[in-house]
């Protein structure tokens, strides 16, 4: 698996709710935590056992340093990852309630740095993944690219589309399976959820793509699966969430990672709600994502598989 995305420091404050504008709020904790959509995918497909290679820039700086240690404790190939002399590691500021839901402020930084020659100096490790994920923190043109590059070779080619950034039809026809969640396909195709379960308008929105795929993550509700079969909407696993930070990183992982393996789609699906609703019982982005054991105990238990194999 191949993974071209960002890397993001997230400087997480809790607090009771969301402060109104104007509004001078207390929070409740503070904490430090590796994330960035793309470094978290790849933590998340190697610790369910894929081999992942990561494409990305960090800055020179700690934060930069704490990413390279953590890729190479976490068995990430990081030889493409570039380190930036210029900009600094991406930062996050995730504010999350006592419900355990989030918004975040991105500020980038070195992220916008990647560059089409950067993806180009990894054609090798992206031309050689069974599946290459690829998110809209870095520039759209990057994404492309590396897109281009797999489709040329064969390979899958996953697209997480967030955050929202409004791409060409010429991307969206190299996409294999189009991941975005309820907020950003409103943003991409104009339509809410219950259009999305209609038949008619779903199929549609796959023919209009060209994409073989759309899973709509719909939080706690699980996700809204759209192929050539139709529409089904297949629930996520009941839990109590502390931390939704990372939920959709977890989920876009394990699903690269089932289908990478073969797996039929809607069994990706369901593994991959489970995922997302494993990682939302902790706190933190990367340190959130499950560990296979993990996640197959946590299948067995809400009695998804019936022994510790998933294929």
């Amino acid at each position: 698996m191949a993974v071209v995305g960002s890397f993001v420091m997230d400087l997480v404050v809790h607090a009771p709710r969301r402060p109104e504008v104007g509004e001078t709020l207390l929070g409740t904790s503070f904490a430090m935590y590796l994330g960035g959509k793309g470094i978290n995918q790849a933590v998340a497909a190697a610790r369910l056992g894929a081999t992942v290679h990561m494409i990305g820039r960090v800055g020179n700086d700690q934060f930069g340093k704490s990413f390279l240690r953590a890729m190479e404790e976490e068995g990430v190939n990081g030889q493409f990852v570039i380190i930036d002399q210029e900009e600094g590691t991406g930062i996050g500021t995730p504010v999350i309630d006592e419900k355990g839901n989030n918004s975040i402020i991105l500020i980038p930084r070195a992220n916008t740095k990647v560059t089409v020659q950067d993806v180009e100096k990894a054609r090798v490790a992206i031309e050689e993944a069974d599946v290459l994920t690829v998110q809209l923190e870095l520039p759209v043109e990057a994404s492309h690219a590396a897109a281009r590059i797999a489709k040329d070779a064969g390979r899958t080619v996953v697209l997480n589309c967030a955050p929202y950034r409004p791409i060409g039809d010429d991307f969206l026809r190299l996409v294999d399976y189009l991941v975005p969640n309820e907020v950003e396909a409103e943003q991409l195709f104009g339509i809410g959820k219950e259009d999305l379960l209609d038949a008619a308008k779903a199929r549609s929105l796959v023919k209009k793509t060209g994409c073989k795929v759309i899973v709509v993550t719909v939080g706690e509700e699980g996700s809204i699966l759209i192929d050539a079969k139709g529409v089904r909407q297949i629930p996520a696993p009941l839990v109590q969430a502390v931390d939704s930070v990372g939920a959709g990183d977890a989920f876009v992982g394990a699903f690269c990672v089932a289908v990478g393996s073969g797996m039929d789609t809607a069994k990706a699906v369901e593994l991959a709600n489970a995922a997302g609703a494993l990682s939302v019982t902790r706190h933190g982005a990367m340190p959130s994502m499950p560990r296979r054991d993990e996640l197959i105990d946590f299948l067995m238990r809400t009695r998804k598989i019936k022994d510790r194999t998933w294929e």
